[in-house]
């Protein structure tokens, strides 16, 4: 059958969705995403490691894995200082993404909340930037102008919930409800009023919900308490994300390919490993006194002269070694590098949990997992417990087992795997096994007709 491009491509990104809540458990309630299931190609879609926001959307649109971008988190070393540190923004990106080829081809698009768009890049269409956008007061529209437009159309804009890790349950859910109905309505205000080839929306609001809540509706999580007043809160956000997609393909023009997607999946968060106290307890790093308390990870506290590695949490985490020549006060030779690694790298796989059973744990070298390896990657990257556990920074205690998130309450942690439906004119239908994220650049520029870059590493999804 001779491939006929579609007139247009519309992906809507559902940040942190989970392919066994929206295929399985949810599925019932979600009378709008299960008819393009059922008239689409759907399944799993493999994320990259590290499987985050940042970089994940990044790579989906650029085809280009995390290292190829240089991105490994939401936070990257700028240089091999000890405190250099700085949030990724759209200015990393310097792969092309779907939209900077369309441009080129003289086709426009409309981008609302793509991680990582702030500050917003010049394009032949327009942009809002994401939810790394400061404060709606900063230039985070392209054109400047769409800032007025937006204020009349929906109000104040929403660009994230506020303070997401706290125990202010009722507000968070409120705030996140209201951002995404105000964020679909904006998106399906731009659609209307736009010319447009390829249009992305991404509610990050679903994220915020899991972390919040995940532990008031799932009954194998630690901290689950039967019959809590928020247990059909998280099933609530999918009906009414669900709802709004409703209505957004109620006003699509024909011949409109649909490709509903997330960057990550979601489970349980079973426990945390202080990382850094580990490394402090088998003599890998020192600091300059020792904190009686549970304490926050700080550089400016590390006894450099005596430490090999230190470490930063999050979802996963990232080894850092002391190199000579490399960090300013480094002690590891460089022909101790190689076997330092191995060595925290069996180290590190074996760490057992808080009752003695494996973890199952995967440390990876970056140059291991990546095509190429742009900034300064991590020496090691770390999943616990296949992302069932996290990484904590904080140190001041000799005990490594918690079970709580040192940054805030959180009752979920990322999952490798998320989601993805396919729908249009010349798709297929059926589940699809063995979709990646880096394939869905391809998929959008097949879909409309356009030859793939030799630069893209993922495949179109068929």
């Amino acid at each position: 059958m001779t491939h006929v491009a579609a007139q247009r491509v519309v992906v809507i990104g559902l940040d942190c969705a989970a392919p066994q809540l929206v295929f399985d458990r949810f599925a019932p309630d979600l009378k709008n995403l299960g008819k393009l299931r059922d008239q689409g190609i759907w399944g799993d879609l493999a994320s990259v490691v590290p499987a985050i926001t940042v970089p994940a959307w990044a790579c989906s649109m650029t085809s280009q894995d995390p290292g190829q971008l240089g991105i490994y988190g939401f936070r990257n070393r700028k240089d091999h200082s000890y405190d250099a540190l700085s949030f990724a923004t759209a200015n990393l990106i310097k792969k092309d993404t779907v939209w900077d080829i369309l441009s080129r081809q003289g086709k426009s698009s409309i981008l609302l909340g793509v991680p990582p768009s702030y500050p917003p890049k010049p394009l032949n269409g327009c942009c809002v930037g994401c939810f790394l956008t400061p404060n709606t007061d900063s230039q985070y529209t392209y054109p400047g102008q769409l800032k007025n437009e937006i204020d009349a159309v929906v109000g104040p804009y929403k660009v994230d919930v506020e303070n997401f890790r706290s125990s202010d349950s009722d507000r968070i859910l409120t705030d996140a409800r209201k951002m995404a109905s105000q964020r679909f309505r904006l998106f399906r205000h731009l659609l209307r009023t736009r010319p447009w080839h390829f249009a992305m929306m991404v509610e990050i609001g679903l994220d915020r919900v899991h972390h919040s809540f995940w532990q008031h509706f799932d009954d194998t999580h630690i901290h689950h308490q039967p019959n809590n007043p928020y247990q059909d809160a998280v099933r609530h956000y999918y009906q009414l994300l669900d709802q709004e997609i409703g209505t957004l393909l109620v006003e699509l023009p024909q011949h409109t390919t649909v490709l509903v997607m997330s960057d990550h999946g979601a489970k349980p968060m079973a426990g945390a490993i202080r990382i850094n106290q580990w490394l402090i307890n088998h003599g890998y790093l020192n600091l300059k006194s020792a904190p009686s308390t549970p304490t926050r990870f700080s550089t400016s506290d590390v006894h450099w002269p005596s430490t090999r590695a230190w470490a930063e949490g999050g979802y996963y985490a990232r080894i850092f070694l002391n190199v000579r020549g490399r960090e300013p006060e480094g002690i590891v030779h460089p022909s101790d590098y190689e076997p330092l690694r191995d060595e925290l790298t069996q180290k590190i796989a074996a760490i057992p949990d808080h009752q003695g059973n494996s973890l199952n744990t995967d440390v990876f070298r970056p140059q291991d997992i990546y095509h190429e390896v742009r900034n300064v990657p991590p020496d090691l990257i770390v999943y616990f417990g296949n992302l069932e556990w996290r990484a904590v920074a904080q140190v001041g205690t000799d005990q490594i087992y918690t079970f709580e998130n040192d940054t805030g309450p959180d009752g979920a942690n990322h999952a490798q795997e998320g989601m993805f439906i396919l729908n249009g004119p010349q798709v297929g239908r059926g589940k699809r096994d063995g979709a990646k994220l880096l394939d869905c650049a391809p998929t959008v520029l097949d879909q409309l007709g356009m030859g793939l870059p030799d630069t893209m590493i993922g495949q179109r999804i068929t």
